[in-house]
This record gives C-alpha cells, sequence and structure tokens, in this order.
C-alpha cells in the first residue's frame, strides 16, 4: 500500500463518523473501487453510519455486499439499528446470526441487551444471556455492564446483584447504579449498606443516599448526611430544601435556599413550588419577582407556580404583567402553562381572557379542559361549560371524574336539572365511570337548589356510598330553601351521626338550623 493510500485510509473512520448521506454514499463507492473495501473494518463503519442516519436500506445492501458478512457487519448492522431507535430489527438480526451459524461476540451481546432493556423484552434477555455465559461472554466487564441495567431495569434487583457481586473491579459509577436502583425502589436499607461499604464516594454517592431518605420522609437523617457530605453541589441543596419544605419547615428550607452558592432554575422552582404549596402565596410571588433581577431563565415549572400565586391572590395586574413581558411566546410551553394562564384569569375575575387563553392553547390535555369547565360554571356560564362538554365527546377525549365534576357543577350552578340528571345517568350506561361520593354530591345539589328537596332526599338514600357530612349538608341547605322543618330535622340526627370533626355543627349553622330540635 502506498503512503497516500495509508493515509486515505486513516482518515476514512473520521470522515465516516461526521459524514451526511451523500458523503457516505461517495465514500462508500470510493471503497468500492479500489483495494480498501476488501478490509471488514471500513465497510463495516459505512454499515454502521448509514444505520445511524436512519438510511437502514442502504446500511443492508452495503451488509449484503459482502458474502459472508464478517461478524464486524453484523455487530455494525446491529449497533446502528440499536443507536437510531430500531431496537426490533437489531433482535431479529441477533437470532439471523444464530441461523447463519455466525458466533456472535461481546460487541453483539452488549448491543442486544440494551436493545431488550429499550424494549422491554426481559424473557428475551435472559434467553441471550443464556447463550452469553455458554459462549463464554458473560464474565467479560462490557456485557456484564449491559447485563446488570438489564436486570436492573426489569427490577430483577437480585439478578443484578448477583452479577454486581461478580464484578472484581467496581468502578464507583457501578456501585453508584446498584444504590440508586436500591433507592429507586425504596429500599433506603439495602442502599445505605452499599453506600457505607464503598471505599470511595463521589458526590452522585452522597446525592444518591441523600435522596433516597427524603423519598422516605428520613428528613433527620438527610440532615445528617447533609451535614457530613464533604462536597455539596446545587442538587444537594435542593434535594435538602425540598425535603425542609416537605417536612413544613419554610422557614429552614428558606434559609437553606438562600446558602445556595450558585442556584439554578431547579432550585428556585424548588422554593417557589413550596411557598405555593403551603399556601404563602405573596412570598412565593415575592420570590418569583426577584427572580426577575438574577440571570436565570425561568422555566414553564415557574411560571405556573407564578400563576397560581396570583390566581390565589387575585391579583390580575401582576398576572398580566407575566402573561405579556415574560411570556409573549407561552405557547412553546405547552398546556401546562396555557392552563396556568387560563386559571389565573379566571379566578382573577377576566373569564373572557381565560377563554381565548383555551382556545389560543394547542394540544389540550383533559386537566386544561377540566379547569375550562369549571372556570365558565364559576362565572354562570352553565351552558357554555356544556357546549364544552359536548365538544370533549365528540373528539373522543378521555373524560375523568374531574370532567365529571365539573359539568355537574356546572348544571348545579346553572339550574338545569334535566341536564344534570341525564349527565349523571350517562356516566355508568355511556362512559363505563361509576359515581363517586362527591358525583353523587353534585346531583343532590343541583335537586335542592331546584326545591326538589324530597327527591333528592330519595337519591341519598338510595346512594351506594355513605353519605358523609357534605352530601347532608348540601341536602340541608335544599331544606332551608324549601322551608322543610321537619325534613331538616331528620337530615340533622344523621349529620350528628357521620360527623366526626365537628363539621357537621358548621354545616347546620351555614344553613341556619343550629337551634332547630
Amino acid at each position: 500500500m502506498s503512503f497516500a493510500s495509508s493515509q486515505i485510509e486513516r482518515r476514512i473512520p473520521n470522515l465516516l463518523r461526521h459524514c451526511t448521506f451523500e458523503q457516505l454514499k461517495q465514500i462508500h463507492g470510493f471503497l468500492l473501487s479500489s483495494s480498501l473495501a476488501r478490509h471488514p473494518a471500513l465497510p463495516s463503519l459505512c454499515i454502521r453510519r448509514a444505520a445511524e442516519l436512519g438510511e437502514t436500506e442502504h446500511a443492508e445492501l452495503i451488509f449484503f455486499s459482502g458474502d459472508p458478512p464478517h461478524i464486524l457487519h453484523w455487530n455494525a448492522l446491529i449497533r446502528g439499528c440499536f443507536q437510531s431507535g430500531h431496537y426490533k430489527k437489531a433482535l431479529n438480526l441477533f437470532d439471523w446470526m444464530s441461523q447463519r451459524g455466525q458466533t456472535p461476540n461481546e460487541f453483539t451481546y452488549s448491543d442486544v441487551f440494551a436493545s431488550c432493556g429499550a424494549l422491554e423484552e426481559y424473557g428475551m434477555g435472559k434467553k441471550a444471556h443464556c447463550r452469553s455465559m455458554k459462549d463464554g461472554f458473560d464474565l467479560i466487564p462490557l456485557v456484564a455492564i449491559s447485563l446488570f441495567n438489564l436486570y436492573a431495569e426489569s427490577s430483577s434487583l437480585a439478578d443484578a446483584k448477583k452479577i454486581f457481586d461478580g464484578f472484581l473491579m467496581k468502578s464507583v459509577g457501578l456501585w453508584n447504579k446498584m444504590m440508586s436502583f436500591y433507592v429507586r425502589i425504596g429500599d433506603i436499607l439495602s442502599a445505605r449498606k452499599l453506600f457505607d461499604e464503598m471505599a470511595v464516594k463521589d458526590t452522585v454517592s452522597w446525592n444518591t443516599m441523600l435522596s433516597g431518605c427524603v423519598r422516605v420522609k428520613q428528613v433527620e437523617r438527610a440532615k445528617n448526611l447533609f451535614q457530613k457530605m464533604p462536597e455539596r453541589n446545587v442538587f444537594s441543596y435542593t434535594v435538602m430544601v425540598g425535603a425542609l419544605a416537605d417536612a413544613g419547615d419554610l422557614i429552614g428550607a428558606r434559609r437553606l435556599f438562600d446558602e445556595i452558592p450558585e442556584g439554578n432554575v431547579a432550585s428556585w422552582n424548588c422554593m417557589l413550588s413550596a411557598y405555593t404549596q403551603s399556601g404563602r402565596f405573596k412570598q412565593a410571588l415575592d420570590l418569583f419577582l426577584q427572580m426577575q433581577s438574577i440571570v436565570i431563565q425561568p422555566d414553564g415549572f415557574t411560571f405556573v407556580s407564578a400563576l397560581s400565586a396570583c390566581a390565589h391572590l387575585g391579583d390580575l395586574k401582576t398576572g398580566k404583567w407575566i402573561h405579556l413581558h415574560l411570556i409573549q411566546n407561552w405557547l412553546t410551553f405547552g398546556a401546562i402553562v396555557g392552563t396556568a394562564l387560563m386559571e389565573m384569569y379566571a379566578k382573577c375575575g377576566d373569564i373572557d381572557s381565560a377563554f381565548r387563553v383555551f382556545i389560543k392553547t394547542s394540544k389540550k390535555d383533559v386537566f386544561c379542559w377540566n379547569v375550562m369547565i369549571k372556570s365558565l360554571a364559576t362565572h354562570g356560564r352553565a351552558n357554555a361549560a356544556l357546549q364544552l362538554f359536548a365538544s370533549m365527546r365528540n373528539e373522543k377525549l378521555q373524560l375523568n371524574d374531574f370532567t365529571l365534576m365539573g359539568v355537574l357543577f356546572a348544571c348545579s350552578h346553572g339550574g338545569l336539572v334535566e341536564d344534570g340528571r341525564r349527565i349523571f345517568e350517562s356516566m355508568e350506561r355511556e362512559l363505563k365511570m361509576k359515581p363517586r361520593m362527591e358525583h353523587y354530591g353534585c346531583l343532590i345539589d343541583l335537586l335542592c337548589r331546584a326545591g326538589r328537596v324530597e327527591e333528592a332526599y330519595e337519591m341519598v338514600k338510595q346512594m351506594p356510598h355513605k353519605p358523609d357530612v357534605l352530601v347532608w349538608g348540601a341536602l340541608l341547605g335544599g331544606c332551608r330553601e324549601g322551608n322543610e322543618t321537619a325534613l331538616a330535622e331528620k337530615v340533622m340526627k344523621r349529620i350528628d351521626e357521620v360527623d366526626g370533626n365537628g363539621s357537621g355543627a358548621y354545616a347546620k349553622y351555614v344553613c341556619g338550623f343550629e337551634s332547630v330540635g
């Protein structure tokens, strides 16, 4: 081989790693017109690159141009199919290897086990494992790691642990992965045992153990670990902030949040979410506005928290400012931000703007539709809510309990008795949904508001659920409106029977019957 040819041969692998499909065809043509095509390594790189580019037909064309295909060609096509997401084809090729009498090697098995994991074909993975043992490849680190990942993903932790124990040399990454699998299933004792056995720990090791303690609500252990950590990063702080907030220690969470050396959007979202979930909406909004003064780009979750705070505070001015100045392109965030915007406008009294946001939101999920139906009902637009419900059914969307709650609420507040009864009766007959206590409560409230108290009482007696204080309270309210004193006395006796926390007394007071009997 000449010096020039040698130089070209050394350059081709690098060219193939970055080439386009058109360039690939030119390189392959050059190989065919020269003696380089006779060596299996370069054609195998062409096969792999073609498969990576999604051009599996061309990859197969190159594959079959050699007779018989070399093991490098088999591995290249299987690897290319795996990397381009054609997992089933990769496994079919593996089966075909056996039929053609070709023996797999460690590189084959590595990609086969990875493909089995991607397809969740764990039975096929076990069969391939048996074959790798027969061929003597199962103890090779590359194969063993792929097997370890396969069994861990399939929740066969006993098999994963067996393979893990078989490694003579374990990297920190392998220890961390085994520990994270235990954390994932909530087995913190096993995770801690591994953690204590580790000769060398890195930040990931500490963070994995920390998140495990937080996951099972072991806040004190998490605090102790956090204090002992030789090095903390933003993930460590964020996990601990969330743990303190979940435990109700908002002051401690905020103090720790302020200590984060370089926070990111995840840490800010954690603190914002802690405030909104605990009802500290003013603090949440103040924190969001503080976030605008530093160089951190908010994401969809940031805006959801901020808009939720505006909604609960009735702060339409700030909500509009966020919409118009910070998230003009809110459509790019999808349904989650669109729904938050819609709910903010509705709760702040601007139902028309809420509906405009709803119309513009693309790829609406069922939660988005449910919020709009409930918002229209709350604002006295029962007919519009029913029209929206009809649109959901026409579009064959998957309705849920909250959809029916919203539409029954609309009927109740709009006085649409017959519509409400028809929708309620359709739940089991057409929608295959069993009405819950809350659905019965909405229907009973609807009947009471329409003055049909006796009918509502019969409905309560026929319910498959034991009525709670809220159901009896709705009926008691109907008694007040219809001046049904005798029935009210019966209802109050039932309230006293089911009242466990004093809410029955409150229900009677609200309905104006606290002195009856």
